[in-house]
């Protein structure tokens, strides 16, 4: 079967799935990135009396009581040779914790408002099939990373969170806008049309710390029914990270098996959403040997 083009893709899971089911991961990451946003919006909007979450994504104090920090802005603190207070500490590894279970890059796709932007410019590039474009190498956001540690070693700042869009676009989602409204713009014109998934998927060293994290968490997207997939290239057309589909979807005959278990797959979703075939689903890694044996007994089985 040929690959569906850009305007199609999706559509098919549309007529055979519904609507809701072809788009109940993207819904639910929608509502997930909103609902933080929002919660963090209490206070400013409703009054002293109905604060949730007091700060932003790089710290904050939930109903009081549950701290939470950003585990990379605290090893860029760990750098920048500040004192570590124990409440800062706590929660960081409170969300290390939290993202070596569910995958690192889940903040991207399920939290991180930039992703909003991102994947807006990657609708359009589809929609109007813009081709083309500068390209990197993925592992550039690993050299992104590096350097905003060394920067924070020599400067003895946290000198990145100055310019991070993800920080720059939360604190003026709750404070109000300044010069952010044109680092949020460029982003969106560079994903546009300079290259695709270009900040997220090759340059942004906060992504590329959370994919750190994922190294071994549990929860994975698989292809169990990979044997139905038609070669329809949606799952590849949406995916923000396409390199993560092939091993799983296309490496039975080199004995690997249906689970996604790259790093810097994002647990979107999307591919489970737009296949009609309904060839992926969320999984776990331990899965991976059963479903791989499974496979092969069928192969051998008269």
């Amino acid at each position: 079967m040929a690959a569906n083009l850009p305007e199609e893709v999706g559509k098919e899971a549309v007529l055979v799935k519904g609507w809701w089911r072809a788009n109940k991961w993207l819904l639910l990451r929608r509502t997930s990135q909103l609902l933080v946003i929002a919660i963090f919006l209490t206070g400013p909007l409703l009054g002293e009396g109905y604060w949730i979450a007091k700060g932003n994504l790089t710290s904050s104090l939930t109903f009081d009581v549950l701290p939470l920090t950003d585990p990379y802005v605290l090893l860029q603190s760990f750098f920048a040779g500040h004192e570590i207070i124990s409440q800062a500490l706590i929660g960081a590894v409170i969300v290390t914790v939290f993202y070596f279970f569910v995958g690192g890059r889940v903040f991207c796709s399920w939290v991180c408002p930039v992703n909003l932007v991102t994947d807006a410019a990657d609708g359009l590039r589809r929609r109007y099939n813009i081709k083309g474009g500068a390209r990197f190498s993925r592992d550039l956001r690993y050299w992104m990373l590096l350097m905003t540690l060394i920067v924070a070693l020599v400067t003895g700042t946290i000198a990145w969170e100055f310019i991070n869009p993800v920080s720059i676009l939360h604190r003026s989602i709750i404070f109000g806008f300044g010069y952010a409204g044109l680092v949020i713009l460029a982003i969106f014109i560079f994903d546009l049309l300079l290259s695709r998934q270009g900040w997220c998927g090759h340059l942004c060293p906060v992504g590329a710390f959370y994919s750190l994290l994922g190294r071994i968490s549990f929860i994975r997207v698989s292809a169990p029914n990979r044997e139905d997939c038609d070669d329809c290239m949606d799952c590849f057309m949406v995916c923000p990270e396409k390199q993560v589909i092939k091993p799983a979807l296309k490496g039975a005959d080199k004995g690997i098996g249906p689970v996604i278990m790259d790093m810097n797959c994002t647990n979107c979703g999307r591919c489970i959403d737009v296949c009609a075939k309904d060839v992926f689903k969320f999984s776990n890694r331990f899965k991976n040997d059963t479903l791989l044996n499974v496979s092969k007994k069928e192969e051998v089985a008269p």
